[in-house]
């Protein structure tokens, strides 16, 4: 797909009508308002190709321009890149058992992510939901997945659960299930503060089976550094990131934009003059351009298969934990430079407030990012 496709896609109606981008942001205030899911934003980001394969250095980039614009609509496809991002890495590191999944999403499938569950905050190094094996290969599962973005919409949904009577002991069992799968349902539950569009309903599965040809890994209890896992890691923690700048890229648009509207009754002159404001807006600006390389760089080292060794997951960790706190304060200095209106409801810079907030419940949370660096640093506790 071509870098430019999310800038240069012009409307049906010819060049002079809204680009794409221009269409998806002015549908992003309905999708919130109304705490529905971001159907016409799909249909055109499917028709232009955004759904897929392509480096990670470019679903970075993608993301942070598709955040700015609309961040729910990009947290939402975050878990379709996500499955299609861990598929390329193990191929990058020869293993090709995922090409299906690069296959099925270029062929229009959608993927979303069904690992998150409640009370579980070992992640992906255990599981609550079970995992049973049937005499076929396959595996039924049961257990309850919260935040299962794009549930009205996905086709295949990555899972995992553990199996207690594994070969071996305890094990992690890791597959995809198919939309047409009997077991699952959604309790259609998604009522929150932001991110709203990505209506990521409850998933509760009873003996969802996952058909043998769909079980993907098998991996012990606790942590391990299979390339699956990093694969997750790498991909889902360089995309968020990436969501929590194109934010703050827009809230740093927005307070240029309001020093400029704003005139000051006392001076006569506009906000973009007075020295306080233009310190706040260099300072967002300072904050903000710093994330570009951090994440690109990052992007591009996984794309080139570098090795960093036990620093990875230091540096992906960190990489998301600074987006998302330099997000959340970049969108509160452009609510101060922009005044009183942006407290409005019907504000971008108020639908920002809310929808940065996200940031700080997606994995890895600050606590376990800075065990994860100190450990990195000084060794277990």
């Amino acid at each position: 797909m071509p870098e430019s496709v999310l800038a240069t896609s012009p409307a049906l109606g010819g060049a002079s009508e809204p680009t794409l981008l221009e269409r998806i942001r002015g549908r992003a205030e309905r999708y919130d308002r109304e705490n529905s899911f971001f159907t016409e934003d799909l249909d055109e980001l499917r028709a232009a190709g955004y759904l897929r394969p392509r480096p990670l250095l470019q679903v970075v980039r993608d993301q942070r321009l598709l955040a700015a614009h609309a961040p729910a609509t990009a947290l939402g496809l975050n878990m379709h890149l996500v499955w299609v991002g861990v598929a390329r890495v193990l191929a990058a590191r020869g293993d090709h058992s995922l090409q299906w999944v690069s296959d099925e999403a270029d062929a229009g499938e959608l993927f979303a992510f069904g690992n998150s569950e409640p009370g579980n905050d070992l992640v992906l190094w255990d599981s609550l939901t079970t995992a049973t094996a049937a005499d076929d290969g396959g595996f039924s599962f049961t257990g309850t997945k919260i935040f299962t973005s794009l549930s009205p919409a996905w086709t295949r949904l990555g899972i995992f659960g553990k199996q207690q009577d594994g070969p071996d002991g305890p094990r992690l069992v890791h597959g995809f299930l198919t939309r047409d799968t009997p077991g699952w349902r959604s309790l259609e539950d998604w009522d929150t503060l932001g991110m709203r569009a990505t209506q990521s309903h409850t998933t509760v599965l009873d003996n969802a089976v996952v058909a043998a040809n769909r079980v993907s890994r098998f991996l012990p209890v606790g942590p391990n550094a299979d390339p699956f896992v990093f694969g997750i890691f790498a991909t889902f923690l360089l995309s968020i990131a990436a969501v929590y700048a194109g934010i703050a890229d827009r809230a740093l648009e927005l307070a240029v934009e309001a020093t400029h509207r704003r005139t000051s009754l006392r001076t006569g002159a506009a906000y973009a003059a007075d020295p306080d404001i233009r310190w706040q807006v260099a300072d967002i600006a300072l904050s903000v351009d710093a994330l570009r390389p951090e994440l690109e760089t990052l992007a591009a080292d996984v794309d080139a298969v570098r090795d960093h060794g036990a620093d990875w997951f230091r540096y992906l960790t960190g990489a998301k934990h600074r987006a998302t706190e330099t997000a959340r304060r970049a969108v509160d200095r452009a609510a101060r430079v922009s005044g009183g209106g942006g407290y409005r409801n019907s504000a971008e810079l108020a639908r920002l407030q809310r929808d940065v907030l996200a940031g700080i419940f997606h994995p890895s949370d600050t606590e376990s990012i800075h065990s994860t660096v100190a450990t990195n640093l000084l060794g277990p506790a």
